[in-house]
């Protein structure tokens, strides 16, 4: 990460060394390596994956203003360029030359990538290219939704498809550095959050069996899918990342698993970080990714970060990107995450809460050393 202009405040040298140092992206996603239409390029860009309303452009959201202000510079531009130069400038270097240039801005050391995030073919940076493209290294994270769908669709009985699915996700933890979920908010604003009995999961996977391409929605086999993941982390020793959702299902889950050992993650907490933060102040197997939260928008971050280092553990923080499609993304996580911890930090050493080590320390702990731990890399 270039020093110039990407703290917003003045700190102790050993604070912006530590803030500055390369990061550990714990949720990451491939990115796209070919060139791209503005129309493509703007879908990319926004949360929702679909065009802008006809008449409008994704350009006028909080990703887009942050592109033009802090990708722009990285592409030799100007800040807060219109968005027809800063495409120009974008298709003129190409691809290739813009992945380098943005991802290897963003000061990532490790990229933890899921394994099954936008697969979309030959035009996505596969895991490898994507770490030599940003002089980092990269590691596989498993989602367990793939493993249920693969077995879905080869086996051949409903008790084939029980002992299948403990075997995939199995070989899946071999290689990964965690598992990883985003099924629990299907089951419902409140789901039985106990392990569903033998003979249920059967029946239920008969009636999977007969519909193998269709999502899987069934509760029972949901929570299966959840409580097969934890006996396979706990077997492997590998945390379990988790999407919550917005109505707050799978609490009673992340509550349920405590006893197992097995440590969970909660992803793209914000707008819902206070919830997570709670969750992560009470139980001592829950952390929480803080890189989500800042990723869309600098001026807020600050209140973000320091709404969670009020509350949550500073040794069960950890930083993802989210970055996905486009490497603006990417760089935009680490950028605003640096700057949001800036600024805590700042009014915490200015009131004399913390001492100058406190916060180089917890700097450190956040941006990688909790990763290294918690992934074991």
């Amino acid at each position: 990460m270039r020093p110039d202009g990407v703290l917003p405040v003045e700190l102790p040298d050993v604070v912006r060394e530590a803030l500055l140092a390369p990061l550990v992206d714990q949720s990451c996603h491939g990115v796209r390596r070919d060139d791209l239409t503005r129309a493509r390029f703007e879908t990319l860009l926004s949360e929702t994956g679909v065009p802008a309303p006809p008449g409008t452009t994704h350009f006028d959201t909080p990703a887009g203003a942050a592109v033009r202000r802090w990708c722009a510079p990285v592409l030799d531009l100007p800040p807060h360029v219109p968005p027809a130069v800063y495409l120009a400038r974008r298709a003129e270097l190409g691809a290739a030359e813009v992945n380098r240039r943005l991802l290897g801005a963003a000061g990532i050391a490790t990229f933890l990538f899921d394994d099954s995030a936008a697969p979309g073919g030959p035009e996505v940076l596969p895991p490898d290219e994507m770490g030599r493209t940003g002089g980092a290294g990269t590691v596989a994270v498993a989602r367990i939704e793939r493993a249920e769908e693969e077995v879905a669709a080869s086996a051949v009985s409903a008790v084939a498809y029980v002992s299948a699915l403990a075997q995939n996700l199995a070989a899946r933890a071999a290689r990964a550095v965690a598992l990883k979920s985003v099924s629990a908010h299907r089951a419902g604003p409140h789901p039985d959050e106990a392990r569903p009995s033998r003979g249920t999961v059967i029946a239920a996977a008969a009636r999977r069996l007969a519909r193998p391409g269709e999502r899987l929605t069934d509760p029972v086999l949901l929570r299966h899918l959840l409580w097969t993941a934890v006996d396979v982390a706990r077997e492997y020793g590998r945390p379990l990342q988790f999407h919550t959702g917005p109505t707050g299902s799978g609490t009673g889950f992340v509550v349920a698993v405590q006893p197992m050992g097995v440590p969970v993650v909660l992803l793209r907490c914000h707008p819902f970080h206070r919830r997570a933060a709670h969750l992560a102040s009470t139980l001592p197997h829950v952390y929480v990714d803080v890189g989500a939260a800042p990723a869309r928008g600098a001026t807020g971050s600050a209140t973000v970060m320091a709404e969670l280092l009020e509350s949550v553990p500073f040794h069960r923080q950890v930083f993802g990107s989210g970055g996905h499609g486009v490497a603006e993304t990417c760089h935009l996580g680490a950028l605003h995450y640096r700057r949001g911890l800036a600024g805590a930090l700042a009014a915490r050493l200015a009131d004399g809460e913390w001492s100058v080590a406190d916060a180089a320390r917890v700097a450190q702990m956040i941006g990688s050393g909790n990763a290294r731990r918690l992934y074991r890399l």
